[in-house]
């Protein structure tokens, strides 16, 4: 094993240790393919399933998987609904069976760092479906809270704003501070209460944002 997969895997295991002392479940696979194949694995057919947006999920050709498989699909990222249907959709996966996001950071110390606009992705995570997974590729994963938490600001925001901006951005600064408009709330999971309802994949390469 070459050094770099080498530190991925150990720096995964810690990770995944910890994450257990909080109740939370996780799993690690080198490749997407892999942990795509674990993700889908975790549902069974006619579950209601449901997503946050995420760059990640998308690049594990998560979301792709699930609208063709025989699910119960409850999609408020579809604009051509409209942006009262899209809410009433996203109200309703509150109650889904199994619901997928990524994290925008988590520290090997076991803390989930997320940041969010609307608030319906943390809103998620926090209390409702009965299954959250979170796919996560292992640049998310720093080695502290502070660090994660950094990351979340700092390059993770920025990176979503860059992905919807029609304009440039003329400066790093500029960019830093309509990241930080974007963030009306950050939640920070220290645990879940109820053992193993939230369980997160790691993968062993760079994805998502």
């Amino acid at each position: 094993m070459n050094p770099t997969k080498a530190y991925n895997a150990l720096l995964a295991q810690k990770t995944i240790n910890e994450l257990k002392n909080r109740n939370i479940e996780g799993f690690y696979f080198e490749t997407k393919e892999e942990a795509l194949q674990k993700a889908i694995n975790m549902v069974p057919r006619k579950s209601t399933v449901s997503w946050s947006g995420s760059q990640t999920l998308k690049e594990a050709g998560l979301l792709s998987a699930l609208k063709s498989g025989e699910y119960n699909i409850l999609d408020a990222s579809d604009r051509s609904k409209g942006a009262e249907e899209m809410n009433r959709i996203a109200h309703q996966s509150l109650n889904s069976d199994y619901y997928f996001l990524s994290a925008n950071a988590i520290a090997a110390t076991g803390e989930i760092v997320n940041l969010d606009g609307i608030g319906n992705r943390v809103a998620a995570l926090a209390y409702g479906p009965k299954n959250v997974i979170i796919l996560a590729g292992i640049n998310k994963v720093e080695q502290n809270l502070e660090l994660a938490i950094n990351r979340a600001k700092t390059k993770a925001s920025p990176l979503v704003i860059l992905s919807y901006s029609k304009n440039m951005v003329a400066s790093f600064n500029e960019l830093i501070s309509k990241a930080q408009d974007i963030i009306s709330q950050m939640v920070i999971t220290y645990r879940s209460v109820i053992k193993d309802r939230i369980k997160v994949i790691l993968i062993g390469e760079d994805l998502g944002f």
